[in-house]
């Protein structure tokens, strides 16, 4: 225990504890500061206490900062309100050396401002005792104020050397969201030593359903509410449901599941409020750990901190088929094994396991000239392969621009319009990680068995970067539960970041919706010259099928009366800026539903459109022998009794569940293959090196 060796603050220099470390471990003191040699540092941040209260109601935010030379290296969740946060999260850092303490920082969390500085501490890594777990308490001070006592924080760490192992074992992958105005950086570390916490082992579905009496903190006595939900690194977020107390949600995501016992699921209602900090309604967890698998539970889940109720559906289920292995370790190259997964996906097996649409097996080979991410005019690149949710990561490959990395993985199809991307990344061990380059490919696009050269993009897909990538990719899939799929609700990436005001992107949409107008105004001059008998047999036509126009109704738009508020400055260019991006994502999504459709007729993707005329021959046939008149109170039925028999359903719209499947111009852009150099072709170059 280091409690009796208080270390010192960041106002003094390193402390070096006199306390002598025991037999019971190796103490590092008597390592060379100059020794080569890899450290990995296991942290637990476990909890603080007695912290310094900044915001005005007398409590805090406060989340945690790890550095070594500079360098940030990990931060914490956010505990909101709470002076005794209890954090009890991991970390796992590489050091090269351990002349450089451990510098802790605490800060509160401010919406739209500064962070506010709530204290910091030094651990001196080289009074820590090798391959022993030491339980650390850390006195927070203020450089500018030394005599104030701002809480302390508790750690647990234990250090082990790695100098007798390779360094391309490792693998970092930072994943940068953005977190209302401000960017989180979190950093993953994995090893092949800690290869089975990189494989999820099971998937948890939650379904939020509703709250009800939750506290109202708007001045009309009512609220803008959303939820986020949060497990480990993952995260979601509700939509928000304007001016209500008892919200209906239905939304449905999944998160996957690392550990065997569970973990725990924080879950934080929020008021949006255009322009200023989104107002705290209330918390609630769910232990993950105390529900049996295989089986949905309804949790009614108490706003702590806070009034109302969540209303929630939990399932647990064991995991999809995902896996890493070595390129001779192939599962499509054994017989026995493929023709296993044909017969998983034949068209025998429609209704056996409907989100099972299909099996996706990708090969990650090589990538060649890739760009020079170091000072050295090397890079550390490694690749991380996505599917909706399911992310992957291959080994790094330290300081080189070509480099080979011979990973197959493996995963389940649960949408075959799902888009595969594949991004290079250069590690870097102290930062975030820099981009390299990535690729988009959807899934209905893959030929089978291929080892192609993909050209990299940049990070918006529009343009090449430096360097190709070699994969090999199978998809093998339910034609028929392919289609099924198509009609449900399309699943939504939970660690995508909020869109932001681009003038560029703002001036995009403009000229998307104004093609997509004009389509309108060239139809409406058509169905006009149908009316004034420029051509008399399209005139008549039409005057055959019209018989009767329908009359303009005229709606009234009601405008709530809201009390005026004196809003600073500040407040009034973000809800300026709010209401650009709210215009830019409405004409976002208008340019989108016209080249939607216009993609459609233009069989973008064959399979959608074959999809649209099967059904629309299908319609035609039920129409033909059946009177419409029971059509229709079949349909009435059955979405007036929908509520009765299933009371959690999600509301959705099949049309429009269909046209999200289909690219928009935009979309089509991005997917697009770019040629490669012809000298980066396998096949010339497997001959050049024959001859």
């Amino acid at each position: 225990m280091l409690d009796s060796c208080k270390l010192k603050s960041a106002c003094n220099l390193p402390f070096i504890c006199n306390k002598k470390i025991n037999a019971a471990g190796t103490s590092n003191a008597e390592v060379p500061l100059a020794d080569p040699g890899m450290y990995q540092l296991d942290i637990t941040l476990r909890r603080g206490q007695s912290l310094a209260a900044r915001d005005r109601g007398g409590t805090s935010d406060p989340y945690v900062k790890f550095k070594i030379g500079g360098k940030e290296v990990f931060r914490s969740k956010i505990i909101h309100k709470n002076l005794n946060p209890v954090w009890e999260e991991k970390a796992c850092i590489l050091v090269d050396h351990l002349r450089e303490p451990l510098y802790i920082k605490v800060f509160d969390y401010d919406f739209g401002l500064q962070d506010d500085f709530m204290g910091s501490a030094f651990l001196d890594l080289t009074q820590l005792e090798l391959n022993r777990p030491t339980d650390v308490t850390l006195t927070l001070k203020d450089p500018h104020y030394p005599d104030h006592d701002l809480g302390i924080i508790l750690l647990s760490v234990i250090l082990t050397p790695k100098e007798g192992e390779s360094r391309d074992v490792t693998m970092l992958m930072r994943k940068s969201w953005k977190r209302s105005s401000k960017f989180q950086t979190q950093s993953l570390r994995l090893s092949d030593l800690h290869r089975k916490s990189h494989l999820w082992r099971g998937i948890v579905s939650i379904t939020l359903i509703e709250g009800r009496d939750l506290k109202a903190m708007d001045s009309n006595g009512l609220s803008d509410p959303y939820v986020k939900f949060r497990l480990g690194h993952q995260k979601y977020k509700s939509k928000i449901m304007p001016k209500t107390l008892n919200p209906q949600w239905r939304e449905q995501f999944d998160f996957h599941l690392y550990e065997e016992r569970g973990g725990i699921i924080d879950i934080t209602a929020w008021d949006k409020d255009a322009g200023k900090r989104d107002d705290f309604i209330g918390r609630c967890q769910v232990d993950l750990s105390a529900l049996s698998r295989e089986q949905t539970h309804k949790l009614e889940l108490q706003l702590e901190e806070g009034e109302g109720h969540l209303v929630l559906l939990v399932t647990l289920t064991a995991s999809a088929t995902v896996s890493i292995s070595d390129l001779s370790v192939n599962s499509l190259e054994d017989q026995k094994e493929r023709e296993e997964i044909v017969k998983r996906y034949s068209p025998l097996r429609i209704f056996h396991n409907l989100k099972d649409v299909g099996f996706l097996q990708v090969k990650v080979i090589r990538a060649e000239g890739l760009m020079a991410a170091d000072v050295t005019g090397k890079s550390d690149p490694f690749c991380v392969v996505e599917l909706n949710n399911d992310r992957l990561l291959t080994h790094t490959v330290y300081k080189n621009l070509n480099p080979e990395w011979n990973k197959v993985f493996t995963f389940n199809i649960k949408d075959i319009h799902s888009v595969l991307e594949v991004t290079v990344y250069d590690e870097d061990r102290d930062r975030s990680a820099d981009f390299l380059g990535k690729v988009a490919i959807p899934l209905l696009s893959i030929q089978n068995g291929e080892q192609k050269a993909y050209v990299l993009k940049n990070k918006q897909l529009t343009g090449p970067t430096k360097g190709v990538i070699y994969l090999e990719i199978d998809v093998i899939f339910n034609a028929v539960k392919a289609s099924l799929r198509t009609l449900i609700p399309k699943e939504q990436k939970y660690i995508e970041e909020e869109n932001r005001l681009s003038k560029q992107l703002l001036l995009r949409n403009f000229i998307r919706m104004k093609r997509c107008v004009m389509v309108l105004v060239n139809a409406a001059y058509y169905v006009n010259s149908c009316f004034d008998w420029d051509s008399p047999p399209r005139s008549l036509a039409a005057f055959v099928v019209v018989e009767d126009m329908l009359e303009d109704e005229e709606e009234e738009d009601d405008k709530d009366d809201k009390d005026s508020e004196k809003k600073g400055f500040i407040n009034k260019i973000y809800a300026i800026q709010e209401v650009c991006v709210s215009v830019q994502n409405i004409l976002d999504e208008v340019a989108s539903f016209g080249e939607r459709i216009k993609n459609t007729f233009n069989w973008t993707v064959p399979f959608l459109s074959w999809l649209a005329i099967i059904a629309l021959c299908v319609f035609t046939v039920i129409l033909y022998c059946i009177p419409l008149r029971y059509i229709v109170l079949v349909w009435g039925i059955n979405k007036f009794t929908k509520k009765l028999r299933s009371p959690y359903a999600i509301d959705n719209n099949e049309l429009l569940d269909f046209l999200s499947r289909v690219p928009s111009d935009v979309q089509v852009v991005q997917y697009q293959e770019l040629k490669p150099d012809p000298s980066h072709s396998p096949y010339k170059r497997k001959k050049n090196n024959l001859g």
